[in-house]
């Protein structure tokens, strides 16, 4: 036996888009703005790192002010901005203005790995992501066909950090700055939206026929029990 959820619930009950559920586009879109100032403000300044620094540090301080008068969460905005500056840093300590994306490039590398991992292990972090969100905790995990399509679904994150990674890393090495700019925008956002899509469908499509979704586990009666 499993436990299934209440009939009768509400059109809001049911299971969003992973777009819906995470909006992670929005935050993408913001993250690609102060590398592109910057990207323009080194060439303004005739490949000045502290004009190219300067314009970054402002567009992310501006970005911070206007996403806190919109009520957004201050750890986020503030994390973010706090990318800027470490970003900025790197390069002003370095001398070199391709420094400016080596934060970006060694993040990624360990998401990549740190998505693999979580497939390896057994926990997912499509799965993790989506259960914080969904208010679930880790009662996703006790469902097997939650589990196994979250674990699909984790691989296709995994392949946009290795593809960011692939692209990066020579054009870094190159001291390409302008093409590290161009990259981080055509991989930021629209890789993140291409991501959401792809995932999506790919856990919908693992779940089998008559799973209620997303947002109702369908958990076992023994592991129900335990619970209680």
């Amino acid at each position: 036996m499993v436990s299934t959820p209440e009939r009768g619930s509400s059109p809001a009950d049911r299971p969003e888009s992973l777009a819906d559920l995470l909006g992670g586009r929005r935050g993408a879109v913001d993250a690609t703005l102060p590398p592109v100032a910057f990207a323009v403000g080194w060439l303004v300044g005739g490949h000045s790192l502290w004009a190219g620094v300067g314009a970054a540090v402002v567009t992310g301080a501006a970005l911070a002010g206007w996403r806190l008068r919109r009520g957004d969460r201050p750890r986020s905005v503030l994390v973010g901005l706090l990318a800027v500056c470490v970003a900025a840093l790197v390069a002003l300590r370095t001398g070199r203005a391709e420094d400016f994306f080596l934060v970006q490039l060694l993040s990624n590398a360990a998401s990549a790995l740190a998505w693999v991992v979580s497939i390896a292990v057994r926990w997912p972090l499509l799965g993790v992501v989506v259960g914080v969100a969904l208010g679930q905790r880790s009662r996703w995990r006790r469902d097997p066909a939650l589990l196994r399509a979250y674990g699909r679904g984790s691989w296709v994150w995994a392949a946009t950090y290795v593809l960011r990674v692939l692209v990066f890393l020579p054009l870094w090495l190159g001291g390409q700055v302008v093409a590290l700019t161009v990259a981080r925008v055509a991989l930021t956002w629209p890789l993140v939206a291409t991501a959401l899509a792809v995932s999506w469908v790919v856990v919908r499509r693992s779940l089998p026929a008559g799973h209620p979704g997303l947002r109702h586990p369908v958990v076992p009666a023994v592991a129900v029990a335990a619970e209680r």
